[in-house]
């Protein structure tokens, strides 16, 4: 029996000595999170240094009765924007959701020159009585409407306006905070295996809006060839570890399959 005791006694000693002989003892190291610095924001990181192209994307949400009347209304006002050289902006698309969220319109717009540019607009336009009374008159046909301020990805294709006609995908991406640099990195790998068909228009991420979104940007003739160039990346080397460690940095994503309005460069 003494024996015994004197065998657990050493033992806690010895436990003792080890929890308490050094900072970096096993439990501490527990709650220790050790952070490499970063060097540079992930905007500057996987944006286009050659421009300084800001987007902005609108999701309105339509009273279905309405969505005819909005959609001329809203075509004759960005041709009028698109047409003067005052207001330093330019429609890249306008689209109608076909399948996700129904009666909902979304529209992609570019000011080159960044966030002057986007200021320079935002001003003109306050001062522009007619552009303050179509905001009246389409305020009447909405339900809600939000937006974001988005750049694009170093390593997709700028959107430019492309013959018709054609369905578009989005496909937007909710990422866990803090993996934009690993996602991005994985994209400018697996971008190759989604260019064959001329089908990705363009990729952006929120600087301004809900943070960690990410928004890519498909062309296809149909449905169906949706469903076969999709299928065709799946055997493609390489695919298929770009979507294995991808997976783990959403938290979620949605699709949305939209029609092109037909006042839309992209069609």
């Amino acid at each position: 029996m003494a024996t015994t005791r004197s065998v657990q006694a050493k033992g806690y000693l010895l436990y003792r000595r080890f929890s308490e002989s050094s900072d970096k003892g096993w439990f501490r190291s527990l709650f220790v999170h050790k952070v490499d610095a970063r060097k540079d924001a992930h905007s500057n990181l996987l944006s286009k240094k050659e421009t300084s192209n800001l987007y902005k994307i609108q999701f309105h949400n339509v009273k279905p009765e309405c969505l005819e009347a909005y959609n001329s209304l809203e075509a004759e006002v960005q041709k009028r924007l698109h047409e003067d050289q005052d207001y330093p902006c330019e429609v890249v698309g306008s689209w109608n959701t076909w399948y996700g969220e129904q009666d909902q319109t979304v529209h992609l717009w570019r000011y080159r020159g960044g966030y002057p540019a986007l200021t320079d607009c935002l001003q003109k336009l306050k001062a522009n009585k007619e552009y303050l009374e179509f905001r009246k008159e389409r305020a009447k046909m909405l339900l809600s409407r939000r937006n974001e301020l988005l750049l694009e990805f170093s390593f997709w294709n700028e959107p430019l306006p492309r013959q018709g006609p054609n369905l578009y995908e989005m496909r937007t991406y909710y990422l866990k905070p803090g993996t934009m640099i690993e996602w991005g990195n994985r994209w400018a790998r697996a971008i190759k295996h989604r260019q064959e068909n001329n089908e990705a228009v363009g990729g952006f991420f929120t600087q301004i809006g809900q943070l960690y979104v990410v928004h890519h940007l498909w062309a296809y003739e149909s449905l169906q060839s949706r469903e076969e160039t999709r299928n065709s990346a799946w055997r493609k080397e390489g695919w298929d570890v770009n979507v294995y460690y991808t997976v783990p940095l959403l938290q979620s994503m949605e699709s949305r399959i939209m029609i092109p309005t037909k006042s839309s460069p992209l069609q």
